[in-house]
């Protein structure tokens, strides 16, 4: 059966049990439950507040009744039940790719405590585009917007966009709610905990403060049962099979991914004038993260499902601070908004490279105790401006005109030391600093948008939409191996940013290689909706999306030295540059960096209120065209994890969701999604792999048809919810989710020792006693405690064992999968102070 075929025998099919799950709806409803409808959730994605139900795009809203009501603590809990995205849950530590519609930029396994979500989806709060896995306390509800959004939101919108939006400061009131949990993982030792507190304060009446603090402390379950004693002491790989040299060289660390997160808000609304309104937003969350959520089972050493070989502990901070003014001022002709952002982001952090240094083959595996770690620290400023006027007079007629820049800094810092290796081999370095990397780039981007709107009759309306942007980039990067010189001085990557700026301005300092690109481009958009029924919406919506390019972080190689072949090689290739011995060995991209990409969505869509508006139900098809794709690739020269574009791709496929209120006190809602994307061309050199034994990376080309990773071609989820009335103000409420994804590949079209994890399904429950002022919530997570994989690093290519100077076996253990929470059961508590 042909993939067309089998898109539109599934579009088909769920049509058809939707349609009967109308039919049966409107049987069943009593003639008491007459006046039930679904409550829509109000959006303001078109930049004008609307029930969603009435916006002529695909736009998942929820809401916070919603959030609380599912018990959602981050992202990845609310994009289990939406049509179309998910997201690769790898614990805090590494950072949570977000993929919409099988749009796929990252690999399952790279990046470390990456900050852009994985690039294909902006995510904004309030009005301020910037990445943070925002924790989801006081919300007023996140919308997700599916398909490219590129004219209204700009850069990053590739696949689509997320906003989270806050509860602004109520005038009309004060209001003090707090809050705990308590709960324990299966596999976890100690409990884990969660309190926080909210507050509203009315001031005047026209002016308020709203704040919010949490506090949380997840216990973690995974274990690293193989950390060293004393690093460049200890025997990393001792006999597996005696307990006693084990003990003598190694210890366990339990629950070695804990993580506590403390985020906060302070928002102050001050509406000086009838016709001008304002809100200053500081929000801070820091995180403190102690390891990976990874599972070596598939590995080389003897680990279990939860627990990973690292030989040591590879902690984690991460600060994000936003402080956001958001103006709002009624012209009478327009509304005028002003949104300007000042973010920052800092994060240090230490990791096991044991496994990289000895899969080089320059010989570090030969000394007996050798094991590597990796300091590393980075920083990121950015400021945002938005301004834009939307039209607000009566008549067929409506439009948006806005303008927009963005400043973007980061720089970092990566220091390898490899303890006792350097008087092991000769070198005169007592820090035993054996690696040292850092970079700068600086982007510049702006942009002037708009959209006209024009009302043809009274039932059928046309959009059009268009955005002009340009952006430079400049990068700058450096490489240094101090074994080699006993006179290296690190810099500190509070220093780091100034001395670069200072040098760079009079031109790239010796050994510093600088790279840049600059472009410019217009989006557009065309929508159009016609309202067959008061109940029933039918759209057509064509949009552009891009992405920006940037540079991979590694540092160019050094021109290639037949006299000297066994250099370190961790660098990336130019164009042209030669990297092996044979007149062929010359390289045919460039692995310093990546050029944008652009999608272009074609979409029709409904949404539709039915059976006297206690069913919704939503659905539309789409097919993508994304042009010079971003998609994953690695170094030539040890197999580092790189960004490259590939000649085309795209992306086709179904998403529904609905909601039916079966009576006054039972509702379920549910959603599914199908997706195919794959390759359109042949993709030279995108898969990274390696020919046993031994480490040499090779390069698999990418083919026409191949399935693209990172995202399954099936979801689905169901949710219902059934409220017993005990009195006239006290109520049991019943709740149960389940959300399964299909299977999943690691490497695109499954290549160069690819995995293909399998489909899972998590299952939630939870009953809530409230009375009013106070609620409390038992929970049972993953209920019937299913392991799952959510990702994976490196191949099983690389199950392999070496031998140090004395013989003895040296386990690499590069290969691991990421895995979800195991079962969690908890209670909750709430309490309002009106």
């Amino acid at each position: 059966m042909s993939r067309k075929h089998l898109l539109l025998t599934a579009s088909a099919a769920v049509l058809a049990s939707s349609f009967a799950l109308t039919a049966a709806a409107q049987e069943a409803a009593p003639a008491a439950d007459s006046e039930l409808r679904v409550t829509a959730v109000t959006v303001t994605a078109t930049r004008r507040a609307e029930s969603v139900q009435d916006v002529p795009l695909n736009i998942a809203a929820i809401g916070g009744e919603q959030i609380e009501e599912q018990g959602f603590d981050e992202l990845a809990d609310v994009l289990a039940y939406v049509p179309g995205i998910n997201v690769i849950d790898r614990g805090g530590r590494q950072g949570n790719p977000i993929i919409v519609r099988g749009l796929n930029a990252d690999g399952l396994g790279s990046g470390d405590g990456n900050n852009d979500g994985g690039g294909t989806v902006a995510t904004y709060i309030g009005e301020v585009p910037v990445f943070v896995d925002l924790k989801l306390n006081d919300l007023e509800r996140v919308e997700v917007l599916l398909g490219p959004q590129g004219t209204l939101y700009g850069a990053g919108t590739l696949g689509g966009a997320i906003r989270y939006i806050p509860k602004k400061p109520d005038f009309d009131g004060d209001a003090l709610d707090v809050r705990t949990e308590l709960s324990q993982y299966s596999e976890a030792d100690d409990i884990s905990y969660d309190t926080g507190f909210t507050f509203n304060k009315a001031l005047a009446p026209n002016f308020a403060v709203r704040g919010s603090i949490d506090f949380e402390k997840d216990s973690g379950f995974i274990d690293y049962p193989f950390v060293v004693r004393e690093i460049g002491v200890s025997d990393p790989d001792p006999d597996f099979t005696d307990p006693s040299d084990v003990a003598a060289n190694l210890r366990r660390v339990n629950d070695a991914d804990g993580e506590d997160v403390l985020s906060a808000r302070l928002a102050a609304r001050w509406a000086p004038l009838d016709w001008l309104d304002g809100t200053l937003t500081y929000y801070v969350q820091q995180s403190d993260i102690e390891g990976r959520r990874g599972s070596s089972a598939r590995s080389t050493v003897p680990a279990g499902e939860y627990e990973l070989g690292k030989r040591v502990e590879e902690p984690n901070e991460i600060t994000n601070q936003l402080l956001a003014l958001e103006v709002v001022a009624d012209l009478g002709f327009a509304e005028l908004t002003s949104a300007t952002g000042y973010s920052k982001f800092n994060d240090i952090g230490q990791r096991d490279q044991t496994d990289l240094l000895i899969t080089l083959e320059y010989s570090y595996e030969a000394f007996p105790t050798f094991t590597s770690f990796t300091r590393e620290k980075g920083k990121q400023d950015r400021i945002n401006q938005e301004l834009r006027l939307v039209s607000t007079t009566d008549g067929p007629l409506n439009w948006i005109a806005g303008v927009f820049y963005n400043q973007f800094e980061s720089a970092g810092y990566s220091a390898e030391y490899t303890p006792g290796y350097a008087d092991f081999a000769g070198f005169n370095r007592a820090d035993d600093l054996e690696y040292y990397s850092q970079a700068y780039s600086k982007l510049e981007e702006s942009a002037f948008f708009g959209e006209i709107g024009y009302d043809l009759t009274d039932k059928w309306t046309v959009t059009v939409g268009g955005r002009y942007y340009q952006y430079e980039l400049e990068s700058f990067s450096d490489v240094d191996f101090p074994l080699f010189d006993a006179g290296f001085q690190t810099v500190g990557v509070s220093s780091l940013q100034s001395s670069l700026e200072a040098d760079f301005a009079a031109g790239s300092p010796n050994g510093t290689e600088k790279t840049g690109q600059s472009d410019e481009g217009t989006l557009f958009k065309f929508n159009t909706a016609y309202q067959f029924t008061d109940d029933i919406l039918g759209y057509l919506t064509v949009s552009e999306g891009y992405r920006i390019g940037n540079e991979n972080g590694v540092p160019e190689c050094p021109a290639f030295d037949p006299l000297a072949p066994n250099v370190q090689g961790a660098c990336a290739l130019a164009p042209g540059q030669q990297f092996g011995p044979n007149p062929g060995d010359v390289s045919t991209r460039d692995e310093r960096q990546y050029l944008p990409d652009t999608t272009t969505n074609y979409e029709v869509g409904f949404k539709t209120t039915l059976a006297n508006g206690r069913v919704t139900l939503n659905g539309a098809a789409y097919f993508i065209e994304w042009t010079d794709p971003q998609l994953t690739s690695a170094t030539i020269n040890a197999s580092i994890p790189i960004t490259v574009n590939a000649d085309g791709a795209e992306s086709k496929g179904i998403e529904f969701n609905g909601e039916w209120l079966i009576s006054e006190a039972l509702s379920v809602r549910g959603s599914y999604s199908h997706s195919e994307a794959s390759l359109t061309a042949l993709a030279p050199g995108l898969v990274g792999s390696i020919t046993p034994p031994g480490f040499g990376t090779i390069l698999i080309d990418g083919e026409d048809g191949d399935r693209l990773p990172g995202s399954p071609e099936d979801q689905f989820s169901v949710f219902g919810t059934y409220v017993h009335q005990l009195t006239a103000d006290r109520t049991l409420t019943f709740n149960g989710g389940y959300a399964w994804q299909g299977d999943v590949l690691s490497r695109t079209g499954d290549r160069g020792g690819g995995l293909t994890l399998d489909a899972y399904g998590v299952a939630n429950v939870s009953a809530v006693y409230d009375t009013g002022p106070w609620a409390a919530s038992l929970f049972i997570n993953n209920l019937f405690d299913e392991y799952y994989e959510t990702g994976v690093v490196s191949s099983s290519l690389f199950n392999q064992v070496l031998t140090d100077a004395g013989g003895d076996p040296v386990y690499t253990r590069s290969y691991f999968t990421y895995v979800g929470a195991p079962r969690v059961i908890g209670v909750r508590f709430n309490y309002s102070f009106e």
